[in-house]
């Protein structure tokens, strides 16, 4: 890409940036930090993380942020774009009313010997009275707390019998309020459930399935014990993980630089793709399941096709490691290739996408592309990035590059932001992915070479359905033996006694007598890989510039999340900022 500017240009921190649906800002009065607000000294520290959660307290204010800087970990009120009634006819600025106050957070916990290095919460069980958050360790420990009740109410892998090593990413499984999936830096992951302990003694395992580069074994006990599943997949460390929109795939990314993705229930592989170079340290899937972003050492993000099995484009941008992809579900467009398909003036086209039943109106477009009989409808997608290289990039995966075959539309496109009554993905809203649907799958032949591909700044939320998992018999027979992968779990409470609240796991010795013969590992020549479906050339596929690469932070970025009214971003100084999407926040410029 070309340089943007000179040198001062280059290496000034932006604190808004534009794209073709309007401006985003970045606002002070709702930036989050350490309480002294002084810049955390990140060295040697495990990357800052950010999680959301909503409690509905009515009050309008019911989101709550985690976040973790060192060996401290924060949780907040989230105030984020707050409109100011009454005030939108001042020219001048007005002081931050409203912005945090950082010295009341509801609960902040400061641990030794150990760091937290990931988070998430359980958004079934949510109320304004009681939240349940999992926190992963550096010293191989997962911690079940209750930020509101400050309480602590179990500690996992409390003697590191389980495993040593760091933790590097851990999430609640979709649609469960007791199981959930630890990822570590020994490249295994572990399924667990809330209800059972650890045991006192090292657990011994027994194989369940086994296929290239990966194995599941179960936990051989006389009684059900954590862990209920043990998965080893690849080589080195796997470094983050994401669950596909209606649970049933999963797809994880290691240091081996391998993206390989699961069938969760049959424990199946479905399909595998290689970084160009270097590991994958970060993955995530679209809105609806048809296409996963990855980011890594190679300084490229990669779309690989979910149906197709191949990847589709890469996108060049960032000059050092992408730390964090994340898809906008809220950011769409839709274009339709019969201008008689609608009628009237720019405004009516507007009210109609922008009023009550917008949502509605764009869904039936949206699902018009699996219609055999109907007019062409393109739907592209918008997805985000940050890296070690403190840009931010957003890049529009456009019609030319999902459906390289069809001739594009000559109608014209608009670009729109979801408004309240769009539920974001996976969040209880429309998930065909989750009512049965298969998708019907396109034709498997690779597009031509392209040499680049500008992104337009459209975007868009396509929700066909998911495809359907078909459990393999045996193996469905052995998981219900286990008892591990029902998402339907019992919904009553269990509580166990409460663990100490700040406990020091620094010191804790273990004669852990894990034997386990591992799968074998067969390394694969990158030389071999380059060049084939698993690792095309560049010139084999397209390349995508981003929409914008602007640079946002002085260390680099780790956190990157879209919300309805904004985008989150945090970097590992430990500040959590907040930019307004366009027309969220009253402006005071005249």
């Amino acid at each position: 890409m070309a340089a943007e500017g000179g040198g001062k240009e280059m290496n000034e921190i932006k604190t808004q940036f534009t794209t073709r649906e309007g401006l985003y800002k970045l606002l002070s009065h709702s930036e989050y930090s350490r309480p002294n607000r002084v810049p955390f000294n990140s060295q040697g520290s495990n990357p800052v993380r950010v999680s959301f959660v909503n409690v509905n307290d009515q009050s309008g204010n019911g989101d709550r942020l985690c976040f973790n800087v060192g060996r401290e970990l924060y949780f907040y009120i989230y105030k984020g774009v707050r409109k100011r009634p009454g005030r939108a006819s001042l020219a001048v600025p007005l002081p931050a009313a409203g912005a945090a106050d950082l010295s009341k957070p509801i609960d902040k916990r400061i641990y030794k010997g150990t760091q937290p290095t990931c988070h998430d919460f359980n958004h079934l069980t949510a109320t304004a009275e009681s939240v349940s958050l999992l926190v992963g360790f550096s010293a191989g420990q997962v911690q079940l707390i209750d930020p509101i009740k400050k309480e602590t109410s179990k500690l996992f892998n409390e003697e590191r019998l389980i495993d040593k090593s760091r933790v590097t990413c851990v999430k609640w499984v979709p649609g469960s309020e007791s199981l959930f999936l630890v990822a570590h830096s020994s490249g295994n992951m572990y399924l667990y459930n809330v209800e059972h302990t650890c045991g006192t003694t090292a657990p011994h395992y027994q194989l369940l399935k086994q296929g290239e580069s990966f194995a599941v074994h179960t936990c051989k006990s006389k009684s059900t014990r954590n862990p209920l599943l043990k998965w080893t997949v690849g080589e080195g460390a796997l470094n983050e993980f994401a669950f596909s929109p209606d649970g049933k795939f999963l797809a994880c990314v290691s240091q081996d630089g391998f993206l390989r993705v699961f069938n969760f229930d049959s424990v199946e592989l479905h399909g595998t793709m290689k970084s160009y170079f270097g590991g994958l340290l970060c993955v995530c899937w679209s809105p609806d399941g048809k296409y996963i972003v990855t980011g890594g050492e190679d300084d490229l993000v990669t779309v690989w096709s979910f149906v197709d099995c191949r990847v589709i484009a890469r996108g060049h941008g960032h000059k050092s490691w992408v730390s964090v992809v994340a898809f906008d579900p809220y950011t769409t467009s839709v274009e339709e290739s019969d201008p008689m398909e609608f009628s009237g003036s720019d405004e009516d086209f507007q009210d109609l996408h922008f009023g009550r039943d917008r949502a509605n109106s764009t869904q039936s477009r949206l699902s018009k592309r699996n219609s055999t009989d109907s007019r062409p409808v393109s739907v592209t997608y918008r997805f985000g990035s940050v890296g070690q290289d403190t840009q931010l990039c957003l890049w529009d995966l456009t019609e030319d590059i999902l459906f390289p075959h069809q001739p594009l539309s000559r109608a014209r496109t608009h670009t729109n932001v979801m408004n309240a009554t769009s539920p974001p993905a996976g969040s209880g809203g429309t998930n065909p992915g989750s009512n049965g649907n298969s998708i019907t799958t396109p034709g498997n032949s690779v597009p031509p070479p392209l040499p680049r591909s500008n992104s337009l700044p459209h975007s868009a939320v396509s929700n066909a359905g998911s495809k359907s998992s078909v459990m393999d018999g045996a193996i469905a027979s052995g998981v219900s033996k286990f008892a591990t992968l029902s998402l339907h779990d019992r919904k009553e409470r269990h509580h166990e006694k409460d663990h100490k609240r700040n406990h020091s796991m620094g010191h804790i010795s273990s004669k852990s007598s894990d034997k386990l013969n591992l799968v074998t590992k067969t390394k694969t020549d990158p030389a071999k890989t380059l060049g084939t479906p698993l690792c095309p050339r560049m010139e084999d596929v397209p390349l995508l510039e981003p929409l914008i690469c602007k640079k946002i932070a002085h260390e680099r970025l780790t956190v990157l999340i879209f919300l309805e009214d904004c985008i989150v971003t945090a970097c590992q100084e430990g500040f959590i900022c907040t930019w307004a999407r366009p027309g969220k926040v009253v402006s005071f410029n005249p």
